[in-house]
């Protein structure tokens, strides 16, 4: 094997392990060489290392040692949930930020990420395989990993072996002192504890952990479970975003229960049981358990959480403050207003002592920086201060500035993750604005947007039709796609990709100041269309609505990351923009009343009565529909045989304006336009049977056909 002459032996590595796991902490040696034996050089570290314990991140599978473990770099995120003492991340490989970030989570005391990478000074254009999948390959400038590059560079938690043989960095460690254990803390005792009264106590008091990565969340809700198990219930379910996250919760439920075997998604011990289930399941079947554990609740949406807390008596939600996948404070913003409507007496416990190293390690100081983990948004703020609108650039941004901005982002929406701050700092066809605070220049909203669509025809073409998918382009691509019309990928959109405002001033106008500066310049910059592409509610409806956009499409299915269906809106700011508008809106509009009994069956009440008010029909009501409407209003016709017209009602102009404020809107939207039987309305608490809900539904027809317009016979 051929290394760069100064490299420290594979021994000398080890003694400084061993000399790390004394103290409690964790290094990243950071390999910077073209050398061929680089790859060679990290895999002979792993030789006195227990290969379980050991993992192989790049090609797969590793280079000349084939019982190593090896995992592709978009797979990295499945180690989540175990404790490994060596990782090497050949990043020649790709560098995906989500992946990387994880596994770094991963690393027990006196462990090594060793990452082979091109030198330091070559960062910001090392052609990073991973750019591929991101719609970002054809740039040559990396602002994402140059900064990254600055952050390594002398960091205390770093070691630094270059292509020139210099070590730079401390291979020293002073292991003075009683050896580090991990070992119970105070904070995990009284989760511990909090559990076990939530486990036993009254029903509908659910409680909510909260911990940053390595605070023993999860070994704590395995702990709990087995010991009530033993003392009380039969059966405890457990669920999270993924079965491999709550492997740790599983091994110290199995550690905890003397006897019990473990069988794939189970640990069970005569008729008790723990039991795994993925959310969708979970909420399908609705078994029955005397408690469910949600584990990293902050990768999964607000709804379904909310349906986790009404399905079962007893609930403990736990979640990672600073998060690889979603994020605590996310999770805080928007979980808590369910927890203090549906359940007020929610309780809530903490876990700040790290477990798995010691406090103040500097290896989690160095993940936080890198990925901005630990980034916070302002504080304090007057709410009589000015505010200014700026136009700003991420890439170029100071440290606090891009800190606070990623951090109103990290608060404001679910799933803020590494990678979103990597396609913001690498887009350069990306522009975002920033409202700040006149006092004292305090980040208290962004915006930030992204260019797409001006494909050619024929490629436009192939996209509407679904033969060919172009990264970087999700609002055309959709709209070409699924709205059948390949104009829409060959105009030119802007996207609002994320915009935030920190919530002391919500409601101040800020976010639509904000809007307005980015529609103004989009406008100037020669774009067709405004647009944005969110998880909708209704508030959001009438947030995008106040800014001037309309709805143009709504996804079929639920997204994976919000929970809601996707609704994508957009404001012409070209004759070309308004004609593919005008096209869109009225196509949708047409379809809306079958999905609306199809595909959006469950959609909630007020946001299809909303978006009903922009996609009204086109038709107006004829006399044979307002004779059979008349009919029905005076008690005389079927429902059955009414629906017709009783749908066509509900999308004439006004009536969704009308109904939204009516006591009756929805078991009107239920039954007329999503088609619900009468025992499913009474089943939802919206009827006490047919003869109510007909006789509420024949009121409500009448008082909605009087102001309808009739064209003349």
């Amino acid at each position: 094997m051929t290394v760069p002459v100064g490299w420290p032996a594979a021994d000398r590595i080890g003694k400084w392990q061993a000399a790390l796991r004394r103290a409690g902490e964790r290094r990243l040696l950071l390999v910077e060489a073209h050398a061929t034996g680089a790859a060679e050089y990290a895999l002979a570290l792993c030789q006195s290392t227990d290969p379980a314990r050991c993992l192989w991140v790049g090609s797969s599978p590793a280079p000349t040692d084939r019982s190593l473990p090896a995992v592709r770099p978009t797979k990295a995120h499945e180690w989540l949930g175990r404790e490994l003492d060596l990782v090497i991340w050949d990043g020649r490989a790709g560098n995906p930020p989500d992946d990387l970030a994880a596994l770094m989570g991963t690393l027990a005391a006196g462990a090594l990420l060793v990452w082979l990478m091109p030198p330091l000074a070559e960062w910001g254009r090392f052609d990073d395989p991973d750019y591929a999948r991101t719609g970002l390959a054809d740039t040559d400038r990396h602002p994402f990993l140059t900064r990254m590059a600055g952050v390594l560079d002398a960091h205390p938690a770093v070691v630094r072996l270059c292509a020139s043989g210099e070590v730079i960095g401390d291979l020293g460690m002073d292991a003075a002192g009683a050896p580090f254990q991990p070992t119970e803390t105070p904070d995990q005792s009284a989760a511990i504890d909090a559990i076990l009264q939530t486990g036993v106590g009254r029903r509908r008091r659910p409680l909510v952990i909260r911990a940053d990565r390595g605070r023993g969340k999860s070994t704590a809700l395995g702990r709990a479970a087995a010991q009530l198990l033993q003392d009380k219930w039969t059966r405890i379910l457990v669920t999270a975003p993924r079965f491999e996250a709550v492997e740790t919760l599983f091994s110290a439920a199995e550690a905890h229960w003397p006897g019990a075997r473990r069988e794939g998604h189970r640990l069970w011990l005569d008729d008790h049981c723990l039991e795994f289930l993925p959310v969708d399941v979970l909420l399908q079947e609705r078994p029955e358990a005397g408690v469910v554990l949600v584990d990293e609740a902050a990768g999964l949406p607000a709804p379904l959480l909310a349906d986790i807390l009404t399905g079962w008596p007893r609930v403990v939600f736990a979640t990672t403050v600073h998060g690889y996948e979603g994020t605590g404070r996310g999770f805080d913003v928007r979980f808590r207003e369910v927890l203090d409507r549906l359940t007020p007496q929610w309780r809530t416990q903490r876990l700040s002592q790290p477990i798995r190293w010691r406090e103040g390690d500097p290896f989690e100081d160095l993940v936080n920086r890198l990925f901005l983990l630990d980034a916070e948004s302002a504080t304090g703020l007057s709410p009589q201060a000015d505010i200014r609108i700026e136009s700003w650039y991420p890439a170029e941004a100071d440290a606090n500035t891009l800190a606070q901005a990623f951090g109103l982002l990290t608060d404001a929406h679910y799933r803020t993750t590494p990678a979103d701050l990597r396609q913001w700092l690498d887009d350069p066809h990306a522009r975002s604005w920033l409202a700040r605070s006149d006092s004292d220049d305090a980040v208290v909203g962004v915006l930030w947007a992204s260019a797409e669509g001006g494909l050619e025809p024929a490629l436009a073409e192939q996209v509407m039709r679904g033969e060919r998918r172009i990264r970087g382009h999700l609002l055309a691509q959709s709209l070409a796609c699924h709205g059948g019309l390949a104009e829409a990928a060959t105009v030119r959109t802007r996207r609002v990709v994320r915009i935030a405002v920190v919530p002391e001033l919500r409601r101040a106008g800020i976010g639509q100041r904000l809007l307005a500066a980015a529609r103004d310049d989009s406008r100037e910059a020669g774009f067709d269309l405004f647009g944005t592409s969110f998880g909708a509610t209704a508030p959001l409806l009438a947030f995008w609505r106040r800014a001037g956009l309309y709805p143009l499409r709504l996804g079929l299915h639920r997204s994976a990351s919000s929970g809601e269906h996707t609704l994508q809106m957009g404001l012409a700011l070209s004759a070309a923009g308004m004609d593919l508008l005008l096209r869109l809106q009225t196509r949708f509009a047409e379809h809306w009343p079958l999905l609306l009994g199809d595909s959006f069956r469950t959609l909630e009440p007020e946001l299809a009565l909303a978006l009903g008010r922009d996609w009204v029909a086109s038709v107006p009501l004829t006399p044979m529909d307002r004779t059979e409407l008349a009919a029905f209003a005076d008690g005389y016709r079927l429902f059955e045989l009414s629906r017709l017209p009783l749908v066509r009602l509900s999308l004439q102009p006004g009536v969704s304006e009308t109904l939204a404020v009516d006591t009756g809107a929805t078991l009107w939207c239920r039954a007329v336009l999503q088609g619900w039987s009468w025992s499913e309305l009474q089943s939802a608490g919206l009827c006490r049977g047919r003869r109510d809900a007909e006789q509420r539904l024949r009121q409500l027809a009448g008082k909605l056909l009087e102001p309808v317009d009739i064209p003349p016979h």
